[in-house]
């Protein structure tokens, strides 16, 4: 986390395809099975967090990784099959281990989306530590 400042910058690009619109976000929500099969809301939203790890990913000690705990990103356009999708991140915030991005995506043609996101470094190890106790808890100690 030394070498982490505020400007880090940092961008992907994705072909936009059939695994990646509405209609295929998950079977168990069935109302996106006849909807339009443009990128989706929830990809975006993906492909913005992992841009963000992957700004990060030079930065982090071993045993470190970063979780998402806020996003704020509009979805203004939308965008077909087999169109390129570029997310830029930057780093405009640090706070103890809370950092927050700005982003923005585009696509071939236009914006399609823009907010913040703000991600938390962990420690891997204790945080699955306690995913699984809070698990054991759930299932009666067992």
């Amino acid at each position: 986390m030394k070498t982490l400042a505020i400007g880090l910058r940092h961008e992907e690009t994705l072909t936009v395809t059939e695994a990646l619109t509405v209609p295929a976000v998950s079977q168990a929500f069935v109302g996106f099975a006849d909807m339009p099969p443009v990128f989706a809301t929830a990809f975006l939203v993906g492909f913005a967090e992992w841009t963000c790890v992957e700004a990060l990913r030079p930065h982090l000690a071993a045993g470190e990784q970063t979780v998402g705990v806020h996003v704020d990103l509009s979805h203004v356009a939308a965008t077909p099959v087999r169109m390129r999708v570029t997310v830029a991140v930057e780093l405009i915030g640090i706070d103890g281990r809370r950092l927050r991005f700005r982003v923005e995506c585009r696509d071939e043609v236009e914006l399609i989306g823009a907010g913040f996101h703000d991600r938390a470094i962990i420690d891997a190890l204790r945080f699955r530590e306690r995913v699984s106790r809070k698990q054991r808890r759930d299932n009666g100690g067992r």
